[in-house]
């Protein structure tokens, strides 16, 4: 199985699921207000401007693999999981202040753009990202809907949409690990690799693996070896998107390749430069950690500190082996051949992403 071909394949029919239901949806509270509906108009360009659907393809892969037949069904309780990603993307943006993503306006800076064509006075700012986080609620409301109007069995959608929570509270304390980390002068790998497991591998791998198998009535030895796969993916995952956000080309990634460090952002690349860097390239990283005037030789400075004191080398290998080590769980796993040839598929993507 070729899995860029089988992802884009699957991108291209959830994007139609997710057109649907979105306009459904904006329809319907349109009669109750056009403010809001204009809003949810704008989070659908979003949502399909950008975006693998790496989390609906994992669902679907984890229904499919526990034995699920519905294809219509799944499809479009695939649709949940991915404005379950929208959401936390929205309010990640107003905690980052961010103003790019999928290489549009953010809603904060949208919702802060129609305030001031609207109002001649009072706190934009802080209307768009009221607005941005009211339309991200709206947005979560949504994707729960998405789960439960798929009409598959009522017991196992039970299961599944208690699991979602659970999934949503988790990457809550790993966003607020984050945003604690954020603020330290420095943090260490295992701080940071805690974070990871909690933001990212649970609800980007984990998450969708269990929610899909949850919902096809799956036993406890599958959820085991999702976990056992799911995890150390999800955290080599973590690791090549903080690679990129450093060193990737800010076409692809939609937003600037200085808002990781224009934001201060901490990762294992600046863990290991704190541990193992010459004094003069930590002193270099902490000034540079977090300036919003960041200029393009400061950027390519920090670049070199990165590559230059062995982080951004250490930081691929340890990518590699998570991942190695997702695939080795899920050799064993047993599921049908084809879902696991997915799932070996996604882990060798994930690390052979472009920079």
């Amino acid at each position: 199985m070729d899995f860029k071909s089988s992802l884009g394949n699957f991108k291209e029919k959830i994007d139609k699921e997710i057109e649907v239901f979105l306009d459904g949806k904006i329809l319907e509270i349109s009669k109750d207000d056009e403010w809001v509906a204009e809003g949810m108009k704008y989070v659908k360009d979003l949502v399909l401007a950008g975006g693998k659907r790496i989390r609906p393809a994992l669902m679907y892969w984890g229904y499919k693999a526990a034995g699920g037949e519905d294809e219509e069904k799944i499809m479009k309780a695939c649709v949940g999981i991915e404005l379950v990603h929208i959401f936390l993307l929205i309010h990640d943006d107003i905690i980052d202040r961010s103003e790019r993503r999928h290489g549009l306006e953010t809603v904060n800076l949208w919702g802060e753009r129609k305030g001031r064509k609207m109002f001649e006075r009072g706190d934009i700012r802080r209307f768009g990202y009221s607005m941005a986080t009211i339309l991200g609620d709206c947005v979560y409301a949504w994707a729960n809907q998405a789960i439960l109007e798929a009409k598959l069995d009522p017991q196992n959608t039970l299961k599944a949409m208690s699991y979602l929570q659970d999934i949503v509270s988790l990457t809550v304390v790993g966003q607020s690990q984050d945003l604690v980390i954020e603020y330290k002068l420095e943090a260490n790998e295992d701080e940071i690799s805690q974070m990871y497991r909690n933001k990212t591998a649970k609800y980007t791998f984990e998450g969708p693996l269990h929610l899909g198998a949850l919902l096809a009535g799956a036993d406890k030895k599958v959820l085991k070896s999702f976990s056992s796969y799911g995890v150390p993916i999800g955290i080599a995952f973590q690791i090549q998107d903080d690679i990129l956000g450093v060193f990737g080309s800010e076409e692809k990634l939609g937003k600037s390749t200085a808002s990781d460090i224009m934001e201060g952002k901490k990762t294992i690349l600046t863990a290991k430069v704190f541990s193992d860097g010459s004094i003069f390239q930590q002193e270099r990283l902490q000034y540079l950690l977090g300036r919003k005037d960041i200029n393009s030789e400061e950027i390519n400075e920090f670049q070199e500190i990165v590559m230059d004191s062995g982080a951004l080398k250490y930081a691929k290998q340890k990518a590699e082996k998570y991942a190695e080590q997702g695939k080795s769980e899920i050799e064993k796993a047993p599921i049908d051949e084809e879902a696991r040839q997915f799932l070996i598929g996604a882990a060798n993507y994930i690390i052979n992403r472009e920079i």
